[in-house]
């Protein structure tokens, strides 16, 4: 019986992208893999404090670094919705980031995470693809899989749905078509990505 610890991270509770499609993948989870857990945390309505000297000096040893550090080894995979806000992830997920990596507990080549597959939804306004205007300005994607990479040797993987402030803007207007292909290819790629997690964690 496989668990899936989801993180959502975007700051309004409706009208999200990255929490539409981390909906339409836990569900895609829980249609496949009906008797397994999914463990939610909703990182904007309960957000975790930011960590602080007392902390770090206590390491797995402080109670909230060690419940989220045991949460998170529990896990058999990891969903996170990481919107771009300002070029880089919400506050509140990089705070919960800082207390869960615990150097010389989890971190490091023989971390418990190890090999957990963890998918991101990285939602942004505009788009940030090799190619476009504002490619170097990308700092979510090329950010997590770094750090969840070398901190976890994680198996990161994302979906991007970008141009999400297209039918708002204005001046994005003529974008809406490719917004709205993004947006169907994101929902598409979260169902055949969850569906197919499910199905490898329970052979």
């Amino acid at each position: 019986m496989a668990t899936l610890l989801h993180l959502d991270s975007a700051v309004l509770p409706e009208g999200s992208a990255s929490r539409d499609v981390t909906a339409a993948f836990v569900q895609a989870w829980r249609d496949e893999n009906p008797d397994g857990t999914v463990v939610h945390r909703d990182l904007a309505a309960d957000p975790v404090p930011h960590l602080n000297a007392a902390a770090v000096v206590a390491g797995a040893d402080d109670p909230l670094r060690r419940e989220l550090a045991e949460e998170l080894a529990a896990a058999d995979a990891v969903l996170i919705g990481a919107p771009m806000y300002n070029f880089t992830i919400p506050s509140t997920l990089k705070s919960w980031l800082d207390q869960v990596i615990i150097v010389g507990h989890n971190a490091g080549p023989d971390s418990p995470i190890a090999g957990t597959p963890v998918t991101v939804v990285a939602s942004r306004g505009g788009s940030y693809a090799p190619g476009t205007p504002r490619e170097d300005f990308e700092f979510v994607q090329n950010y997590l899989e770094k750090l969840l990479t070398s901190m976890f040797s994680a198996e990161v993987d994302f979906i991007v749905p970008e141009l999400t402030l297209a039918h708002t803007q204005p001046s994005m207007a003529e974008l809406v078509p490719l917004a709205e292909a993004s947006r169907a290819k994101a929902f598409d790629e979260a169902r055949q990505k969850a569906k197919a997690l499910a199905t490898r964690l329970a052979a």
